[in-house]
């Protein structure tokens, strides 16, 4: 020890480390809720990517396989997603006052008319189908077949094979509209509720499908009506995609935003601990 009255000397506190705090209890609490922060950010990641990739296999595979109708749908229901573009057979009498044709129809593009008409359903008595028999481009084709059909009415029943649509939304006709056969103004869409409103063989108690039948075979001169098999390939969402990514940047910055509050309480205690070695009156 030393007797000339200087101050013994003492030890200088060792400066703490970057890894030394991240040790700290504190921090690897904040740690935890960190990770738990980006694990759920994660997560949302996860289910935004998997949004972004569907398949039009998930509802109705099996569409091009011919069912009854009755098994397809129920008459006075709207149109399911799982039943929308199934292939079905339905036994029926064609009503000849049911016949007409519709306009602005296209066919593979190509713009031109459908010829449609009601369907008195066998077996299912006072219920009624629409159905769309065929495409052309040319309108007075379009009236003259539809006419020839009405005249040419037939009492048998008959096996009609299409695909089942639902029924589309009616829609005000332009004023420049022809006039179809029964006087009305020419429609634009096939929806049955247009439909039955316009059918002369269609009372209160009667019943109608709520969606339509595509034929399979169209009388002559019409083309078939282009009705697809629903699209099953993969499809990617980009939107989906970009939520994805911006969810992984979130659980990233949980994870920087610890280190940075870690790292900013190892510098603050630097900073106290350079002032409390400081000599007095020195900065």
């Amino acid at each position: 020890m030393s007797t000339t009255g200087t101050p013994a000397s003492t030890g200088t506190p060792a400066r703490p480390t970057l890894g030394g705090v991240m040790r700290r209890p504190r921090w690897i609490a904040t740690l935890l809720l960190a990770l738990a922060v980006a694990a759920g950010f994660a997560a949302l990641g996860q289910w935004q990517l998997d949004r972004a990739v569907s398949t039009g296999t998930s509802v109705n595979d099996a569409t091009e396989t011919v069912l009854p109708l009755e098994q397809v749908a129920t008459p006075q229901q709207a149109v399911i997603e799982k039943q929308a573009a199934q292939r079905a057979e339905v036994s029926g009498v064609f009503v000849p006052s049911g016949f007409d044709y519709i306009a602005d129809r296209l066919n593979d593009g190509a713009p031109g008319y459908w010829v449609i008409g009601q369907v008195q359903v066998a077996n299912e008595p006072d219920t009624y189908l629409a159905v769309a028999l065929g495409w052309t481009a040319s309108e007075d084709e379009a009236r003259a077949t539809a006419t020839t059909l009405a005249a040419s009415g037939s009492t048998t029943p008959e096996q009609i094979v299409g695909r089942y649509l639902p029924t589309e939304g009616p829609v005000a006709p332009q004023p420049s509209a022809g006039t179809s056969l029964d006087g009305g103004p020419l429609s634009t869409t096939m929806s049955v509720s247009e439909l039955i409103n316009r059918w002369s063989q269609f009372d209160e108690s009667a019943e109608v499908y709520g969606g339509y039948l595509v034929l399979d075979a169209a009388p002559q001169p019409l083309a078939l009506i282009d009705s697809p098999e629903p699209d099953r390939s993969v499809q990617l969402n980009w939107l989906n995609i970009f939520y994805a990514a911006e969810w992984v940047v979130f659980a990233g910055f949980a994870i920087y935003l610890w280190y940075r509050l870690v790292r900013d309480a190892l510098e603050r205690e630097l900073e106290e601990l350079d002032e409390s070695l400081a000599p007095d009156g020195r900065g």
